[in-house]
């Protein structure tokens, strides 16, 4: 194969992936870059041109990369990268590049149901990182008009992204942010909180634009936060400017502690479940782990036998 300028032998294939991936998959720029990340990884431990990668690619091969490369990530990760491993190498089936679908020497990761406890921030930090917002400038009082809503609601980034200007109900004194991941839409009442700040954001931080949607970029171009991780690299750099020292940095850390803190008010997991936007109450039963006070207080003295 002549290779021209120095080109890596596997930059073709790199490319022809990534078109794929934006073109016909319709990925977001985030997730194309982190599958580009790993698949340029292993093309480049490959190191050779697409004609010879059925030659150089065996299932052992595929599975010490995945293994490999795992090594030491979070489950998130390890899932995202197994994802990202299967869909290129069927790809690279159907485009001919391999003789044989690897894609199967991919393990499955099991985990198990509430093997895990919410990951939510305590009461004291959030406030602390809302106080330390600078709410002079437009992006200040934007950010603290997101984290509060995030904070009193509960709600998925992806909510507060698609949150419309039609969906403040100002004279009903109502919000209404629309379903996420299948749930159900959730329609509660306006906290003074979050209308004082949204108030502000909108009078003072938001530009004027002709977009429905609330939050905007504070940079050119001005535009709608359409990428799903910009509100979670958001609160990460809140955080870290508050001095907030949290294992889990992003926006999900406001809606497990929200769960959370209804719980231990007393409310019922069925009235938890309405206000997550949960259709089935099964996915509720993880914050039963952290409630410690209640279940103390469910013990019985059983009497002797």
């Amino acid at each position: 194969m002549n290779l021209q300028n120095g080109a890596r032998p596997h930059q073709t294939l790199l490319d022809e992936y990534v078109d794929y991936l934006r073109s016909e998959r319709r990925l977001t720029q985030p997730t194309v870059k982190a599958h580009r990340d790993h698949i340029a990884a292993m093309l480049e431990d490959v190191r050779c041109p697409p004609t010879e990668l059925s030659l150089q690619m065996s299932h052992s091969y595929v599975l010490a990369f995945f293994t490999q490369r795992a090594q030491g990530r979070r489950l998130t990760m390890r899932r995202q990268l197994q994802g990202v491993l299967r869909l290129f190498l069927r790809f690279c089936f159907q485009k001919g590049h391999l003789d044989r679908d690897l894609s199967v020497a991919i393990p499955c990761i099991r985990s198990y149901k509430l093997s895990v406890t919410p990951r939510g921030i305590s009461e004291p930090d959030a406030l602390k990182t809302m106080e330390c917002i600078d709410r002079t400038t437009p992006k200040g009082r934007r950010d603290f008009a997101i984290i509060q809503v995030l904070y009193y609601y509960g709600v998925r980034g992806g909510q507060v992204r698609a949150l419309q200007l039609a969906d403040i109900h100002w004279r009903e004194n109502r919000i209404r942010f629309p379903s996420s991941k299948g749930g159900k839409e959730l329609v509660a009442p306006l906290t003074e909180q979050v209308g004082n700040s949204l108030l502000d954001y909108l009078r003072h931080g938001r530009p004027p634009t002709s977009y429905s949607q609330v939050f905007l970029t504070v940079q050119l171009p001005i535009r709608p936060l359409k990428s799903p991780a910009v509100i979670s690299e958001m609160v990460h750099q809140r955080l870290s400017q508050a001095g907030v020292i949290n294992p889990h940095k992003g926006s999900h850390i406001f809606r497990h502690a929200f769960a959370m803190r209804m719980l231990q008010r007393g409310q019922s997991l069925k009235t938890i479940a309405d206000l997550l936007g949960h259709r089935n109450i099964n996915t509720t039963f993880i914050y039963t782990k952290v409630d410690m006070e209640a279940l103390r207080q469910a013990i019985l003295e059983w009497p002797e036998v």
